[in-house]
């Protein structure tokens, strides 16, 4: 149930986000090791277990805990403590998805990075994902499998060895040593099981059929097919067949040199099966629709916001590049990433976004900088909350933003990656609702913190959080800075400093 400000408004409260855990946190003045930095965050639809892919080529996985251990809950209870009321997470298990490897034909060196992890429908209680690099994208299952050991042996191995037996030394001589008088009894072997092991295996490796960097892969709502896209092509697949996949969009010019707009981001519709979306480096997002053609040259819709006269700039065309994107849960709305901003789409509303929100509006005068050190192809990702009422994004300084995107919320924090989240959060000043039909039918939200440095007034470029994830189901955000997976959860409760009007 959403908890509201106010009974005729119908305008949630804003969030109080809490420090929950932190995995791998850093001690103060460690280096970090660049195989350890995370480079992939992904819940599961249950939001069960939590995976990440580092740059050393490792998948780690999360597992829920809170709520299963109803034993030790009641014992927390009683001793006074109480018991979590959001979701925790423990470590689960890891293994390398992904060596380095090299290409000798275009000698190309190929990272071991993980790019991107997916979860896909589990059966037989077995956890399933894909993960790639830049190359090759590999189909892991996961599944407790008990150790099975042979006991009540007939003849003590044990003993051999302390009568002198070498090592190395076989055959029936050396083997068996009957003790005087021989057994009074011979009995068979026992095999018994023992403790359980997580063990992954690999089932499928879906390779050689990208030129280019992969940048996204995105599992379908039939449970049976994915895609992968690189900065020319996607490509569709299915899980069990690794040797052949089809070419659904292709941007490739006859003549290299015409080519003016690459793919950044592509995902499968959560409900229909036939229908995805795909960005670009021009700012704009394609809806296709498998069903019209073999090959989808052609879009069925294309949402792009169109350039105010006279605002064109060098940079203009660069940080209009999309870095991401991210269907509702609902299949209505889509999520769109560039470099300063976020921004929500209709479906059914091509012209422009229902909503825009400024990420870190005062970097625009530091352009330049951030061309002369390349952060400003730094690609962010962003995520919407479970009920679709939220949106979150990275930002520099470790810090993350979450917006409130229902009409007439002022939410607007600034959260930074650390076990004290609002240490650096600005006062948002309360405004006046504006509803989706006024000018534009758009809300540009943080744009009154246009002239103040989220980062604390120093503009420190090298620690950003370009990857987050957000529970499925609860208000609880992942959230990875350098090689630390930090988690904060909110409360939907109405906050005490909130009168039951909604105003402070």
């Amino acid at each position: 149930m959403i908890q509201l400000s106010n009974g005729d408004s119908g305008v949630p409260n804003n969030l109080e986000w809490k420090f929950s855990q932190v995995f791998g946190e850093r001690t103060a003045g460690e280096d970090v090791q660049e195989v350890d930095i995370i480079s992939a965050i992904e819940f599961d639809k249950s939001g069960e277990h939590l995976a990440t892919g580092d740059r050393g080529g490792r998948v780690v996985l999360f597992e829920r805990t809170d709520g299963k251990d109803q034993t030790f809950r009641k014992d927390l209870e009683k001793t006074g403590y109480p018991a979590a009321k959001h979701p925790e997470f423990r470590y689960k298990t890891e293994f390398q998805s992904h060596e380095p490897e090299f290409d000798y034909l275009k000698s190309l060196e190929i990272e071991e990075k993980i790019n991107k992890v997916r979860w896909c429908q589990t059966a037989n209680d077995a956890l399933s994902l894909l993960s790639t690099n830049d190359k090759t994208i590999k189909y892991w299952k996961v599944q407790e499998k008990k150790v099975k050991k042979i006991c009540e042996m007939n003849l003590d191995t044990s003993a051999s060895a302390r009568n002198g037996k070498m090592a190395g030394q076989t055959g029936a001589i050396f083997d068996f040593i009957f003790p005087p008088g021989g057994f009074p009894c011979l009995h068979l072997p026992m095999i018994v099981s023992h403790d359980t092991n997580l063990v992954p295996r690999c089932r499928r490796v879906y390779a050689h059929a990208h030129d280019y960097h992969i940048n996204s892969i995105s599992n379908n709502s039939d449970g049976e097919t994915f895609i992968s896209a690189d900065d020319l092509r996607i490509n569709l697949w299915n899980l069990e067949i690794s040797n052949q996949s089809f070419n659904i969009v292709d941007v490739k010019p006859v003549n290299m040199e015409d080519l003016t707009e690459v793919i950044t981001s592509a995902e499968f519709h959560p409900i229909h099966c036939n229908m995805l979306a795909y960005s670009s480096s021009k700012g704009a997002i394609r809806l296709i629709d498998m069903r019209q053609s073999a090959l989808c040259d052609t879009h069925s819709k294309i949402f792009e916001e169109r350039e105010v006269p006279g605002s064109r700039s060098f940079f203009t065309e660069i940080i209009a590049s999309i870095s991401d994107i991210k269907f509702g849960k609902d299949g209505r709305h889509i999520l769109s990433r560039d470099y300063m901003t976020l921004k929500l789409w209709d479906l059914n509303m091509e012209a422009s976004p229902v909503a825009t929100f400024q990420v870190h509006e005062y970097l625009r005068p530091k352009l330049c900088d951030l061309y002369e050190n390349d952060s400003i192809f730094d690609k962010f990702e962003c995520c919407l909350s479970g009920d679709g009422l939220r949106v979150a994004t990275g930002s520099y300084g470790n810090v993350f933003r979450v917006f409130g995107r229902s009409p007439g919320s002022n939410e607007a924090s600034t959260l930074e990656a650390s076990k004290n989240p609002t240490r650096r959060q600005n006062q948002v000043p309360t405004r006046s609702p504006r509803s989706l039909t006024s000018f534009a039918r758009s809300r540009r939200r943080g744009f009154e913190n246009s002239s103040m440095d989220a980062n604390g007034g120093s503009f420190d470029f090298s620690t950003k959080l370009l990857h987050l994830a957000w529970h499925p189901t609860s208000n609880v955000l992942a959230c990875a800075a350098a090689n630390s997976l930090y988690m904060y959860y909110a409360d939907d409760s109405p906050r005490s400093d909130i009168t039951s009007n909604g105003q402070k």
